[in-house]
């Protein structure tokens, strides 16, 4: 099978809007996912760019609460063993090394500097983030992909994996392709319900996000998220 090199994909590109240029030039988190992704594929294959396979790849990501396995990684159309056991090694270290325990949520702006990669996807992501006592990350994941201007999700969703971390607390977000932060009636009462299920739980809720690609806005700041007893 002939194999698309990337340099032949971002041959049409830019020289400074290519990914390994501002990789090279402004570090790594100037780069989108699929950008990332890119850079490690390095090829495509005959009739899908790498490009492609990156965009191919980040929704098997976003779809997985954990990293995929090898064989679920090399089900993808152009992503051999060689290049799954690579992307899964990858991911293994930058978990281990660098992975989001010991950051601690003190506001809003910390919670979109974890979930802001995911802005540009072209459908809601709804994402938790599991919380210790003190407000520490234990893990953040998608919950569910929705369509491209809601998503649905259930409270029994969000909180089985907060339960399974024994979280103390926690948090919510997602992302509005449209770029627009107003929060509709499906945002609302998600809210409320999580709240309701979070007090059952003895869970503090800490906040909740909608955000974009440039900017992002809290339910407990605008006072739309008040602690029953308080």
């Amino acid at each position: 099978m002939k194999k698309f090199k990337y340099n032949q994909t971002f041959a049409g590109t830019p020289t400074d809007e290519q990914p390994r240029e501002k990789l090279k030039n402004n570090g790594p988190a100037s780069l989108s996912d699929g950008e990332l992704l890119a850079v490690l594929l390095n090829t495509g294959i005959q009739g899908k760019n790498v490009k492609e396979l990156a965009v191919d790849l980040l929704r098997l990501l976003d779809r997985n609460k954990d990293i995929p396995s090898i064989r679920e990684f090399s089900r993808l159309p152009g992503i051999g063993q060689s290049k799954a056991c690579t992307v899964a090694a990858m991911l293994e270290f930058g978990r281990r090394r660098y992975g989001s325990f010991s950051v601690r949520i003190k506001q809003p702006c910390d919670i979109y500097a974890l979930v802001r990669h995911y802005a540009d996807r072209k459908q809601e992501r709804f994402i938790s983030l599991s919380l210790n006592g003190a407000h520490e990350v234990l893990a953040v994941r998608v919950v569910t992909i929705g369509l491209v201007n809601k998503t649905i999700v259930h409270p029994r969703e969000v909180f089985a994996d907060i339960i399974q971390d024994r979280a103390a607390a926690f948090c919510v977000a997602h992302n509005h392709p449209s770029g627009q932060l107003d929060s509709s009636a499906e945002d609302d009462e998600i809210t409320v319900r999580l709240q309701s299920s979070a007090n059952i739980l003895g869970l503090h809720f800490v906040d909740h996000i909608i955000f974009s690609e440039t900017a992002w806005w809290s339910f407990r700041e605008n006072g739309r998220l008040i602690d029953e007893n308080k």
